[in-house]
């Protein structure tokens, strides 16, 4: 990652793993980020994302983040139970936001898996596609767009890319989107594996990028 004209700020790693076997077989999706160099001396940042997919059906059975920075520590999941249509909510540092969660009738994905998962849609330039995110203890849908190509240079190789943009149009903005913030996530098309090569996200003091320095495809 790097954020403005520093060239390095930290790395996150997403990983997956299968679970178990056969109609019970799950995949767990880890995304560790961390800050580094010069830049942790003045944002020292450690995160932890973990999601719990069923490999059959792709439905996200549970969610949980942990970050600290400075003194700020916040830690908190989400388990989903659709035959129930409830998604139960439960903050380990503020108990008293625990809530449940009348689920939406669309399966949800975290912000960073539902950007991945874009590559598998293979959307062309003009087009664009609703899914549904969650983010701490909100629903909100997000419509992606597919802007047009673009040539990324990353650390395994240079690539032309899709430029993918999601946007908050069918309800009133939250979260990051609420205070003016873009996102934006290149797909490679070079080849079958449609790799993320490159996301940003922006904000009114500054843009952060992460480019892809290493990929270690499944065994």
């Amino acid at each position: 990652m790097r954020w403005g004209i520093i060239p390095f700020v930290g790395t996150i790693d997403i990983a997956a793993d299968e679970i178990g076997s056969g109609s019970d077989a799950v995949l767990r999706v880890t995304t560790t980020t961390s800050t580094g160099g010069l830049a942790r001396g003045f944002f020292p940042f450690d995160a932890r994302g973990e999601s719990v997919y069923m490999k059959r059906s792709g439905r996200l059975l549970s969610s949980s983040e942990w970050s600290s920075y400075r003194d700020k520590v916040v830690k908190n999941s989400i388990v989903f139970n659709y035959d129930r249509e409830l998604a139960v909510y439960t903050d380990d540092v503020h108990p008293e936001k625990s809530r449940s969660i009348p689920m939406p009738p669309t399966n949800p994905s975290d912000l960073i898996l539902a950007l991945i998962q874009t590559r598998a849609w293979n959307l062309r330039p003009g087009e664009q596609r609703d899914t549904l995110v969650i983010f701490g203890d909100q629903f909100f849908p997000l419509t992606i767009h597919a802007e047009g190509y673009e040539y990324v240079n990353t650390g395994i190789g240079y690539f032309k890319a899709l430029a993918l943009v999601p946007r908050m149009e069918k309800t009133a903005p939250i979260g990051m989107f609420r205070h003016g913030s873009t996102v934006k996530v290149w797909i490679e098309t070079d080849d079958d594996r449609h790799l993320p090569v490159k996301f940003s996200v922006g904000f009114r003091f500054g843009t952060g990028t992460a480019t892809l320095i290493d990929y270690q495809p499944p065994k």
